[in-house]
């Protein structure tokens, strides 16, 4: 266990006395699990707010344990120790989440940085498959690549399992396409990849929080939990599986991914931990507290009745607007203009605009109200 009073002690994740808090300011700790409407109760604001996949709401407790830890910051009392500890809770919080061991977890702040690593690791030569329109942070690393010989085909969302060959090394994709809320047919690009033996990597930035999510089923996947698990921004998540992890370069090494950070602090030697830490980057460490409460709450939460109340939703809008039900949490049409984006903020909502269309999601704190002052303002 890690203490203030030992600085030199490995990283671990502590044991905690049952019904204790884990949190700065004595908040409860884990009660039994929670259904949607009482977990929408902890959220201060969110009527009206639909725009989960841009920046999710804090619930109060995270609220509350910001407030806590900067008041520890301010009068001293902070340690790196104690952000230590916090650090490996939320890690642990989080290989339940997506149904991974712990050892398959590093952190990090970005997603664009989780994926660079892997697309450093990319061989001289090899070919890399995108979904043609993906979020930047899961093209761009690979592109970067260009000098290195390594190409970068696109695809449409829907042809790229087909599309993958034996010249493809990896397929990167988000699972939830972060422009239209498209949901990627996870179990024939799996196959597909494993037909041509390539690597899978996975963005789930935009899934993990509304719909259950299974990490376990790629090579790698990456996750940031600034929207729809309502953390703090600058906190991330890599899993990777061991066979593409031996593969893997620790680009981003520094004292975090050591063996034992607090003896990994000075050079010249280098003892990297043996598992998914070696991918570690150093952690921000107050957006960490304020994560702790957030995946405590999803990890309490049933997913399936998560997806269900939110695609409930999204296909309501869908209905009221003349469009085909997607069974999708982002919901999005063409609005080249901003017309509609522009109905929807000036009723008070809050929506927003990518690749020129408009796009609104549902989440916890949404109900059938939302939907209807939607409908309202863009069909007055």
């Amino acid at each position: 266990m890690i203490t203030s009073d030992s600085p030199t002690s490995r990283l671990s994740l502590p044991v905690l006395p049952e019904g204790s808090s884990s949190l700065p300011g004595g908040l409860p700790g884990r009660p039994d699990r929670i259904g949607v409407r009482s977990a929408r109760e902890r959220f201060r604001g969110g009527r009206g707010y639909l725009a989960a996949c841009t920046l999710g709401l804090p619930t109060r407790e995270t609220e509350a344990a910001l407030r806590a830890d900067a008041e520890a910051w301010a009068s001293g009392r902070a340690t790196a120790a104690g952000y230590a500890a916090v650090v490996e809770r939320v890690r642990h919080a989080y290989a339940g989440l997506v149904a991974v061991p712990v050892s398959r977890v590093a952190i990090g702040s970005q997603a664009s940085v989780l994926a660079g690593l892997v697309g450093a690791s990319v061989p001289d030569g090899a070919e890399v498959l995108c979904v043609d329109g993906d979020f930047s942070s899961m093209v761009f690393p690979f592109l970067s690549q260009a000098h290195r010989g390594v190409t970068v085909r696109h695809l449409p969302l829907a042809e790229l399992a087909d599309g993958i060959t034996a010249n493809t090394w990896l397929v990167a994709f988000s699972l939830v396409q972060s422009a239209t809320g498209a949901i990627a047919d996870t179990a024939a690009i799996v196959a597909a990849a494993h037909a041509h033996r390539s690597f899978t990597l996975c963005d789930t930035t935009q899934a993990v929080g509304w719909m259950p999510v299974d990490a376990s089923v790629f090579d790698a996947t990456i996750c940031h939990s600034y929207k729809w698990l309502c953390a703090p921004r600058g906190v991330a998540f890599l899993t990777v599986a061991e066979r593409l992890a031996a593969l893997l370069h620790p680009v981003q090494a520094g004292w975090y991914a050591g063996h034992d950070p607090w003896a990994s602090c000075y050079g010249p030697g280098m003892d990297l931990a043996t598992d998914a830490r070696r991918f570690d980057v150093s952690p921000a460490w107050n957006a960490w507290v304020g994560a702790e409460p957030a995946l405590d709450l999803f990890g309490r939460l049933d997913l399936a009745a998560v997806r269900d109340h939110a695609v409930a939703l999204g296909d309501a809008l869908c209905t009221g607007l003349d469009l085909a039900p997607a069974g999708q949490a982002i919901v999005t049409w063409p609005d080249a203009d901003g017309t509609d984006l522009d109905r929807l903020t000036g009723a008070g909502l809050t929506a927003s605009g990518r690749a020129g269309r408009a796009r609104v999601a549902f989440h916890l704190w949404n109900d059938e109200d939302d939907v209807a002052d939607a409908l309202r303002a863009l069909r007055p």
